[in-house]
């Protein structure tokens, strides 16, 4: 029996999924404007696995979502199950968060990009093909008039993510679609990936890693009077 926990605190919500075999038994998530991660997630672990009667020792391996996102999000989650898992001495598994969020939307045709907001007009991004596999890289991207020239035609484009609504009003293409109910990624859609990644045995270095913050953190500073 393989139970993995999934955790995802890269943006506002705090998501929590235990799945067994690749199938969710269990989710636990909250998004609010003030970041409660670190009050939520050790809550929302423990309740999940007692819901569902495991502990921590039943537990195979842990998944977390390595970014991009926030800074204080990806800390957060990656010190946990960092913790975690060199504690139980069992595997940690490494999750993309725009693959998460593309996950949520499943289309016949096209293409699907997750943006995650990076303030003003900049967004973390990527394109998915619609079988959901990288068609573009990870990039943090400053969106204007010309961005995504390239995927204007035929075949629609799907906008999805909470840096995604803020560029309605810029990328106007006719095959430009914003999906205004997908919001925030979720430890739902880390399972079936988390699953894969567990049975090809592809873990990463508790020791040494760290998350995907794709751009450095810069500590805002209060204005010269």
């Amino acid at each position: 029996m393989i139970v993995l926990l999934n955790i995802e605190t890269a943006t506002k919500n705090c998501s929590v999924s235990l799945s067994v075999d690749g199938v969710a038994v269990g989710v636990k998530e909250i998004a609010e404007e003030n970041f409660s991660h670190a009050e939520k997630l050790h809550v929302f672990i423990e309740a999940l696995l007692k819901e569902n009667g495991f502990t921590m020792q039943d537990l195979s391996a842990i998944a977390v979502s390595q970014g991009p996102g926030s800074y204080t999000g990806l800390r957060i989650g990656v010190s946990a199950v960092k913790g975690l898992c060199y504690g139980l001495n069992i595997p940690m598994i490494a999750l993309d968060t725009l693959q998460i969020l593309a996950k949520q939307l499943q289309v016949k045709e096209g293409w699907i990009i997750p943006m995650i907001d990076a303030r003003r007009m900049e967004v973390f991004c990527a394109t998915f093909s619609h079988e959901g596999k990288f068609d573009k890289a990870i990039e943090a991207k400053v969106i204007d008039e010309a961005s995504f020239a390239e995927l204007k035609g035929d075949y629609p484009v799907y906008f999805i993510g909470d840096g995604a609504m803020k560029c309605a009003d810029v990328l106007k293409a006719a095959n430009f679609h914003f999906c205004e109910t997908i919001v925030y990624p979720s430890a739902k859609e880390m399972i079936p990936l988390s699953y894969e990644k567990y049975i090809a045995q592809d873990f990463v270095d508790v020791a040494y890693f760290e998350p995907y913050y794709l751009k450095d953190f810069v500590m805002p500073t209060k204005q010269q009077k």
